[in-house]
Formats: C-alpha cells, sequence, structure tokens
C-alpha cells in the first residue's frame, strides 16, 4: 500500500517572532523544499494543509512560513510534528528512484532467503546505506547500490538483492 503523503521534516523549534518554523529535513535533497507550496500536519487521522509562503535555509535546517501560522505562539504548538506533503504535490523521481517512506518497512530477501526488514536508510554522501533488521533485531547495513540492490517492489513490498562476499558474518 502507498501512502497519500511522505513525510518531509519534523518541527523543532520556532524562529523569530513571525511564526516561522525551524524544521528538520528528511530528504535526501534539501533542495526539494523550494518546489514545496504545501505541506500538511497531521492532526489524528487527519491532514491539514498549509500554504508554504517563504522558505530559507540556516545551518543545515530550513525556516518555513505557512499561512495560518503568523505567530510565535501559533507556532509554538506545532513543535515536535511532522510534515508532510501530499504525493500529488511531490516531486516527479526518475525511474530508478523512491521515495524514503516508500521503501522503508519492505520484506528484503537474497534469493529465497529472507534477511529482514528495511528499517532506516543512512544517507552517508557517496551512497545510501539500507538498515535490514532481522528477526532477532539483528542489523545488517546493505550498501544502495545497483549491484547489489536487484529488485524493488512498491507494490508487493519486496526487495531483492544480492550480498557482496564477505558482507555477513554466516560461515
Amino acid at each position: 500500500m502507498v501512502n497519500e503523503y511522505l513525510i518531509v521534516g519534523t518541527v523543532i523549534n520556532t524562529h523569530g517572532v513571525k511564526g516561522e518554523l525551524k524544521v528538520n529535513p528528511i530528504t535526501s535533497d534539501v533542495s526539494r523544499f523550494d518546489y514545496l507550496t504545501y505541506v500538511s500536519i497531521k492532526r489524528g487521522s487527519e491532514f491539514k494543509e498549509y500554504r508554504v509562503l517563504s522558505r530559507r535555509y540556516h545551518k543545515g535546517f530550513v525556516l518555513l512560513l505557512l499561512k495560518g501560522i503568523e505567530t510565535m505562539d501559533e507556532a509554538e504548538k506545532l513543535k515536535g510534528m511532522d510534515l508532510y506533503v501530499a504525493r500529488k504535490h511531490a516531486i516527479e523521481l526518475e525511474e530508478d528512484e523512491f521515495f524514503m517512506a516508500d521503501i522503508i518497512g519492505l520484506e528484503v530477501y537474497e534469493g529465497e532467503k529472507r534477511l529482514g526488514i528495511l528499517t532506516d536508510i543512512l544517507e552517508t554522501g557517496s551512497n545510501d546505506v539500507y538498515i535490514i533488521t532481522d528477526d532477532n533485531k539483528k542489523e545488517l547495513l546493505i550498501p544502495a547500490l545497483k549491484s547489489v540492490v536487484k529488485v524493488i517492489d512498491i507494490e508487493e513490498r519486496v526487495m531483492q538483492v544480492i550480498l557482496p562476499e564477505g558482507l555477513t558474518d554466516e560461515v
């Protein structure tokens, strides 16, 4: 099942007195915020959409001003909340690109052998690293390279990999 909303960041603080939000971005490319015209905040099971009035970058964070959040008190109520973008407002991805939210939770296999579930993604700069957690809570780090990751099937929630020799400690 594909989520209708994608998480793009978390409000970690306010900035200034006019309701600006300090956001920790959750994306492999922070410049994607340049193209956001709307973000949503989940309250209970409902999403409320806000128009982005301005964005700027400061020390690795994104400072957002949203229509309807005009005071520090209003912004303060959003601290700790996640920001989402409706999939219909998300950027177009290349054929071999995926949103992190879509691949976290995939069952990972090498052939018929189940390795575990993709539980997190480390962004290292050169290539991402997928954290696969098995049923015993043991983690396996897999480089997100085309030579390793052979199939990603979002609909079936499955990833097929070919592990490089020596990556696991099995004898």
